[in-house]
């Protein structure tokens, strides 16, 4: 049994108008998936030693070309991956790299995984080969911070606090999937702590009521706090304070010990 870390980094280009192959305007709605253009692993063993590592690109075949906001972001460009194979091709090598369904899939967040599966289904492609159990690390990292597992961090963040050298560039396929492997050494999750993963099931989330400040009953707990009644600028400035307290932006993490 071994693990597999793997990152992707993909693409979506819609242009404002779709055509079909008749010559027809599609809906915008119609499934598009997120279109891979680079495919990065680790393969670790049962002792969590890296073994092996995967690194492909991939030319594009739903998009005609690399948005500029994931060139910025990735530095990947059109011209870049003309001379690629096509994602049919890199996905059976990827297959290859694996080895074989009892291996366990991890990533950092559940996009990639879903992405994975989506992209084979848009090609027509087999998926029964891929490993079916994963392992999301990206809240298991919150929960050794003490943090609630609701609570993600970048991935950038987790490699700073966990003291994980910084050599190579991030949102980069085979690099994130390197420096997810290093957090993953570091954690040594259980192979007891994968799950399932179903790429056709179907979740339903309840519809939250929606929340809204109770800005009256705030300033008169601050009013009763200070004796006093507070003019218009400081409920304005205690209204601001807690709006920006609610987004987190100001918490500072340190590493334990």
């Amino acid at each position: 049994m071994n693990y597999i870390v793997f990152d992707l980094e993909f693409n979506q280009d819609i242009p404002n108008t779709i055509m079909d192959e008749k010559g027809s305007q599609i809906d915008k709605k119609v499934f598009y998936p997120f279109e891979i253009i680079q495919i990065g692993a680790v393969k670790l063993d049962s002792y969590y030693h890296s073994i092996s590592t995967f690194n492909r690109f991939i030319r594009p075949t739903i998009y005609t070309r690399v948005s500029p906001f994931i060139s910025e972001l990735t530095g990947i460009t059109t011209e870049q991956l003309l001379a690629e194979e096509i994602f049919p091709d890199v996905y059976m090598a990827f297959l290859d790299f694996i080895g074989d369904t009892d291996s366990v899939f991890c990533t950092w967040g559940m996009s990639d995984i879903k992405e994975l599966f989506r992209n084979t289904k848009y090609h027509q492609l087999d998926n029964s080969c891929l490993p079916s159990k994963y392992i999301n690390i990206q809240p298991l990292v919150s929960l050794h911070f003490g943090l609630s597992s609701k609570k993600l961090l970048s991935l950038q963040t987790a490699v700073e606090l966990l003291n994980i050298p910084i050599n190579q560039t991030f949102h980069d396929a085979s690099s994130d999937a390197y420096y997810t492997s290093e957090i993953f050494k570091r954690l040594r999750p259980s192979y007891r702590e994968a799950k399932i993963y179903d790429p056709d099931k179907i979740v339903i989330q309840a519809i939250k009521p929606k929340k809204t400040i109770d800005v009256e009953g705030l300033i008169k707990q601050f009013e009763k706090m200070y004796n006093r009644e507070f003019s218009e600028e400081e409920k304005g400035i205690v209204l601001l304070a807690y709006k920006m307290g609610k987004t987190h932006q100001f918490i500072k993490l340190f590493p334990p010990g």
